[in-house]
């Protein structure tokens, strides 16, 4: 338990001081439609007004707008008018059933109907509309496309009053926002536009109620009225630079969507972004009439080119006939043949074609051929299909782009089915697959460099071993230190010039939350690689070595956008104005170098946080258990990060290539170990010669546990076993040596063995087994030797100290007792099921704390007693970085780790992980 105390005589030194706004509540008519509209009725609900009526446009195919549906549950008069004037003039009976309600403001949160003056002046406090631009720019009903297709550098909106002009109104409210290069239509309105208009629209109507509101006339200098875009006027002219053409294609995409004659019809773009000059793109020609020269389809979309020469990648298209596909797929559309569906497969198909009917009110039968759109779908109902598939499968992660993409009755259930089998293809990403020991676990084998999985230079691999039997799994690629070079190159470019360090905090985290999602879904097969191919018993595997990792991710996914600096009181700051503060800014390239005891939640510990932080990451992990590490590369594809954010190289041990050049290159900016105390000092020292990149270091350990007299006995066994022989002993905070009462010594002793006799060893996939093998060939070795060592030395070995006789590498668990302080067994760690029990005597506290802290490491230790100050006594002078106290192995994502003295410098997990990964600036 953390206690912060403060002085009980400190004194606040600043007095508090209360303001009270006194807010009058309006009477107020809400003239508008959509979403948006619907949410800025309720909140200005919430905020105590009284809603006199609210006008809206007629039902659509028996629909209510959402604004309309949302009043009349709260029983408010509902208006829905085909128009309010005839030939320019009022309709007088619209306009008396208007004046009728009484309203003191009219508020028009995107209102696509022409108001007559009669109902704008009528209100006390005069009418306020919306608009989604920085007025005077953009006026009309386009704005936030020509926004885009200007290329704006500032997008946002406005909060008027509203005259007898077209959006000329003086200015009560803006908000402005930055436009990011391949910002759309949708994305824009969805990040800023959207909720922050909401806010700001309900702000203006508090300006109002409070009598502060502005009225600031709008200059007519840099005014401008662009036409609305429909999609006559939104054909493409090919005669432009490459960044004209992008913000055309953004600036129209979704609605109305821009176009051009590709093979004789109508083609569509959507998903525009610019591509770097200096790429060159392999892929077949496309003959599009008009352009500079050919596109190129190519396996990550169809590149176009500028009459500058430079390019642009365009994602999907859509035909005449609404169909929309990957543009990668443009030659392939409509040759892949139909998946044939299980009995479960088309049990759900008729679910969601009673579904579809449910939604096409108008249609008499879903057919196969039934398209969604042509029988009048609309925008609100993808986003329910979409929620319906949730509900029913909540395995089949669709988006609102599979609806658009996949229009027919027929091509939605095979796309449904195909992500449910996990046979879709996003980000056409390329795996070659292993079934890994005739299970149909598929396991990526190859380095994964800036997105995709390639050979290793020269095609070099290796083989990893099963422990369980002593077979070879699979050949995996070996990386060299080209491939190093490769993939740091790629960390490099996605971090200063990608779309990963252009990203914002928020959808930082989304992306993070989707690969915990992902992981979550996969999380029996991640166990099942993890079981065979380091000797992690099944059950074991699926709650810490998967469970944890995905507990990680989720928490730092939580952190991306609460890293925060400070500002600084100086000298300076008065009369001079000056400012000073600190701005957290992610590092740059990580690189992660792991160890084989927990091959996925050693990864997570260390990735999650340095992701978090906005940084990229090459990540090499131990040779013997490359095979999760590669699997949770083809996850983070999967969930959408950018190529070259996280890369992972499989490659040799102790004298590593690998390690050694992530050490020593240049543009590594921070290298994070976890592994022994010499290899440890090896990398600092490289670090420091390089580049002075920053370290931190998770070493050996020999933790101390001392169990007193006093303790629980039944608590105190258990987790002393659980202490040791946890992860069949490799585990880096594992007790080293137990430090046990003389009076209870024999008891304690004779209870282990008990529950030592009662351990399942066997095939970790086996759900009822308690010890698996050891990770691999030369650790099994390295226990034998040792035990035989602490024989020869006098210590007393109880019982285990073996190989166990059966195919694999299973050691037995072993007891030894009488272990004095000179013995090697005493001082070094075993990293295996070997439990190692000393004697102190009854009062001699002092002396046994001498003894546990007589070692150069300092990872972690334990104490058992009842008694709390003793305790409280105990664990302040054990010299570790984590102390258990009635408990031992209960590490948390939330709280940090890391050890003294040799056992290494720096913290994984927690709060304080996440900002070690950022370097402050001034």
């Amino acid at each position: 338990t953390s206690l912060h105390r403060r002085d009980s005589k400190e004194k606040l030194s600043h007095s508090l001081v209360f303001e009270k706004n006194i807010l009058k509540k309006m009477k107020i008519a809400v003239i508008g439609q959509s979403l948006f509209g619907q949410e800025v009725y309720k909140e200005l609900r919430k905020e105590g007004h009284t809603i006199v009526g609210v006008f809206t446009i007629p039902d659509k195919d028996g629909k209510a707008d959402p604004l309309a549906a949302e009043a009349e549950k709260d029983g408010v008069s509902v208006f829905k008018f085909p128009r309010w004037r005839v030939k320019g003039q009022a309709i007088p009976e619209v306009v008396a059933q208007y004046k009728a309600t009484g309203a003191e403001l009219n508020v028009m949160p995107f209102c696509s109907q022409f108001i007559p003056m009669e109902v704008i002046d009528h209100p006390k406090h005069g009418s306020i509309i919306y608009h989604p631009s920085l007025l005077p720019r953009h006026r009309g009903a386009s704005a936030i496309n020509w926004t885009l297709i200007h290329g704006d550098k500032k997008g946002g909106f406005t909060v008027f009053w509203a005259d007898d002009g077209l959006d000329t109104g003086p200015v009560l409210l803006q908000r402005e926002c930055d436009v990011e290069p391949n910002d759309t239509v949708n994305t824009i309105y969805k990040r800023f536009l959207f909720p922050e208009g909401v806010k700001g629209t309900v702000e203006a109507v508090r300006l109002i109620a409070q009598g502060k509101a502005p009225r600031i006339p709008q200059p007519e200098e840099g005014a401008t009225y662009e036409c609305i875009q429909k999609k006559d006027n939104a054909k493409i002219d090919w005669n432009q630079s490459a960044e004209a053409l992008h913000n055309w294609i953004r600036g129209n995409d979704k609605v109305p969507g821009a176009w051009a004659e590709v093979d004789g019809q109508k083609v569509t773009f959507y998903g525009s972004s610019l591509v770097d000059n200096g790429t060159t793109a392999n892929g077949q020609p496309l003959d599009i009439p008009g352009a500079s020269r050919p596109g190129l389809v190519t396996k990550s979309g169809l590149v176009l080119f500028g009459n500058d020469g430079k390019a642009l990648l365009v994602k999907n298209l859509q035909f005449e006939d609404g169909k929309m596909i990957a543009a990668a797929q443009y030659f392939r559309s409509g040759s892949s043949a139909a998946v044939e569906l299980t009995e479960e497969e088309k049990a759900f198909a008729e679910q969601m074609r009673a579904v579809w009917q449910s939604i096409l009110t108008n249609v008499a039968q879903i057919e196969d051929s039934t398209d969604f759109f042509k029988s009048g779908a609309a925008s609100m109902d993808v986003v329910r299909l979409v929620e319906e598939v949730k509900l029913r499968a909540s395995s089949c992660q669709l988006q609102n782009e599979d609806v658009y993409m996949n229009t027919s009755f027929q091509d939605f259930i095979q796309m449904c089915v195909r992500k449910l089998r996990g046979e879709d293809d996003e980000e056409e990403l390329v795996v070659d697959y292993k079934n890994i020991n005739n299970m149909t676990v598929k396991m990526p084998h190859q380095l994964f460099i800036n997105g995709e999985f390639v050979d290793a230079e020269g095609g070099k691999t290796y083989k990893t071993i099963n422990p369980t039997d002593g077979t070879a799994i699979c050949d995996v690629s070996l990386a060299q230190i080209s491939d190093v070079d490769k993939a740091v190159a790629a960390a490099k470019e996605a971090f200063e010039e990608g779309e990963w360090g252009k990203m914002n905090p928020r959808d930082r985290g989304r992306l993070i939350h989707k690969l915990a999602d992902l992981m979550e879904e996969h999380q029996e097969e991640l166990a099942t690689i993890e079981a065979i191919d380091s000797g992690a018993v099944y059950t074991l595997a699926l709650k810490t070595h998967v469970g944890m990792s995905i507990q990680t991710f989720r928490y730092f996914a939580g952190w991306c956008d609460k890293i925060q600096g400070c500002t600084i009181p100086i000298n300076q700051a008065r009369p001079n104005r000056n400012l000073t503060f600190t701005k957290r800014e992610p590092i740059g390239v990580c690189a992660i170098v792991i160890p084989w005891n927990y091959p996925l939640m050693m990864l997570a510990w260390k990735t999650a946080a340095c992701l978090a932080a906005g940084n990229t990451v090459v990540l090499k992990p131990a040779q013997v258990t490359p095979l999760t590490a590669v699997k949770f590369a083809e996850l983070a594809a999967r969930a959408g990060f950018p190529k070259g954010v996280i890369n992972i190289l499989p490659g040799s041990g102790r004298s590593s290539l690998v390690g050694q050049r992530l050490s020593d290159h240049p543009d590594v900016r921070k290298l994070g170990f976890t592994g022994s105390t010499e290899i440890g000092k090896h990398i600092m020292k490289s670090c420091a010669v390089s580049n002075v990149k920053k370290v931190s270091l998770e070493l050996g350990g020999k933790s101390p546990l001392i169990i007193f007299s006093d303790c629980d006995m039944d608590k105190a066994v258990r987790m002393g076993m659980s202490s040791v022989f946890f992860n069949k002993g490799e585990n880096c905070i594992a007790a080293g040596r137990l430090f046990v009462e003389e009076s209870i010594h024999d008891q304690f002793v004779k209870r282990v063995v008990e529950e030592m006799k009662k351990m399942r060893i066997g095939d970790p996939l086996d759900r009822s087994t308690d010890h698996g093998p050891q990770n691999h060939k030369a650790h099994l070795d390295k226990l034998v030797e040792y035990c035989q060592t602490g024989v020869k030395e006098g210590a007393t070995l109880v019982c285990g100290g073996k190989q166990v006789q059966r195919p694999g590498f299973f050691f037995e668990p072993t007891l030894f007792t009488d272990v004095q302080d000179h013995m090697y067994i005493a001082q070094e760690e075993s990293f295996g099921p070997v439990m190692i029990i000393s004697k102190f005597k009854s009062g001699e506290v002092d002396d046994v704390l001498r003894r546990a802290n007589a070692t150069e490491y300092g990872l972690a230790s334990g104490v058992f007693t009842r008694d709390i100050s003793k305790a409280l006594y105990v664990s302040e002078r054990l010299n570790a970085g984590t102390v258990f106290v009635n408990t031992y192995n209960k590490t948390d994502v939330a709280a940090p780790f890391g050890g003294f003295k040799q056992s290494g410098f720096g913290k994984d997990l927690g709060e304080q992980s996440c900002r070690t990964k950022f370097t402050s600036g001034v």
